[in-house]
């Protein structure tokens, strides 16, 4: 049975690219109506996510986009305002990752927005806020990653700055945003009141950053210097082995009793400096040296069953050829396929939330650019003429 808890919640999506579309996908899987609108020129992610059999959509696009209506509308045009005007009006919610500067001058601000329709639930998701000596400044993953420190923490471990191969800033402020949300719907069940949401990337990410790593910093005078001192150990890294590598965190005393037995270096089972967690922590260098030292003696499947036997968190590291040959994720269904009526034969990826005991709908598979624009119009209230006369102007683009 298909479990949709927030079924009958209407959420306009004037997002683009990932940050947006990952905070509406995961409205779309709690059974929210999304009202995509896209531009002519198209979400920069059926691009930018790489090639596919029509250029129109990305694997990052399909993932990122399923359950979701998608209307073409050109907001430059005076046209697409009374559109624009009808999708506010029926919608619950309104998601913006547009500069504030743009959406005021379209409009669609929250302040317009929510002195006309009180009751509505505006989500703004920014770069950088609105109110500092940033706001309204362009930015990306990569470049929030340099400006919270997520670099400078690959630079104080490995002596370069590196960015997380994936956009994860993205991605988390996305699914941030959709608590956000979560949270104003209970608080107008409650009070019949709207809401103005804003969730800037950069203050998000950086107090991710400050938790774990103002550290010894935190406190009035300083107790030491910041940074948690075993996630910045060059030695905090996937281990080596006779064939590849493996990665596994022992952090109980227990767990490192087990460990040093299996890895046969018994004779500092009995040693002050690694025995509890407080000499750990003082010896955090020394510590993390022998527990980073290379495990050439034998294969991953062999130190895999060994750790498994000591009761050791484990696992191989995988590569992007192997994840998907997981026997785990095989065995409970993650990637599964399926007919896209554009892109033929594609991969779709499962809600990983599980919902009374059923995984939440995935949704349809995501839809060409305004492959939905008519049949929205008409439900808006547009006569035939009306929708003809939107295409013909520019104003809608419609499949």
């Amino acid at each position: 049975m298909s479990i949709k808890p927030l079924k009958g919640i209407r959420v306009l999506d004037l997002t683009s690219v990932v940050v947006g579309p990952a905070c509406s996908s995961r409205l779309a899987q709690y059974g929210a109506e999304i009202i995509k609108v896209e531009s002519p020129e198209g979400d920069l992610m059926r691009g930018l996510g790489g090639a596919s059999p029509t250029g129109q959509h990305s694997g990052t696009y399909l993932h990122l986009n399923r359950g979701k209506r998608n209307i073409c509308l050109n907001l430059k045009q005076a046209g697409a305002r009374e559109v624009i005007d009808r999708l506010v009006k029926t919608a619950d919610v309104v998601i913006a990752n547009m500069r504030p500067q743009a959406l005021v001058k379209l409009g669609i601000d929250s302040e317009s927005i929510l002195r006309e329709y009180p009751d509505k639930i505006y989500c703004l998701i920014t770069g950088y806020g609105t109110d500092g000596p940033y706001a309204g400044e362009p930015t990306y993953d990569s470049v929030i990653q340099a400006a919270t420190g997520m670099t400078g923490l690959s630079l104080a471990r490995d002596g370069v700055p590196r960015y997380v191969p994936m956009l994860i800033c993205d991605h988390v402020v996305g699914e941030i945003a959709a608590g956000s949300i979560l949270s104003a719907l209970y608080y107008r069940r409650e009070t019949g009141k709207g809401a103005s949401l804003e969730i800037p990337m950069f203050e998000t990410m950086s107090a991710f950053v400050l938790q774990e790593h103002l550290a010894q910093q935190s406190f009035d005078p300083p107790v030491g210097p910041g940074g948690d001192q075993r996630l910045l150990s060059t030695h905090n890294k996937p281990v080596q082995t006779a064939d590849g590598w493996i990665s596994f965190t022992v952090n109980t005393d227990g767990q490192v009793r087990a460990f040093l037995g299996t890895v046969g270096k018994t004779d500092l089972i009995g040693d002050q400096r690694f025995s509890t967690v407080a000499g750990r922590a003082e010896n955090v260098k020394e510590w993390f040296e022998i527990r980073g030292a290379p495990l050439l003696e034998k294969t991953t499947v062999e130190w895999l069953a060994d750790f498994r036997a000591a009761d050791i968190a484990a696992k191989p590291c995988h590569t992007l050829e192997t994840l998907p040959k997981d026997p785990h994720l095989q065995a409970v269904g993650l990637i599964n396929y399926e007919m896209h009526p554009t892109e033929g034969k594609t991969a779709w990826i499962r809600s990983t939330v599980n919902f009374n005991g059923n995984y939440l709908d995935a949704g349809t598979p995501s839809q060409p650019k305004g492959w939905e624009t008519r049949r929205l119009l008409e439900e808006l209230g547009f006569a035939f003429e009306a929708i003809e006369d939107l295409v013909s102007t520019g104003a809608a683009l419609a499949v």
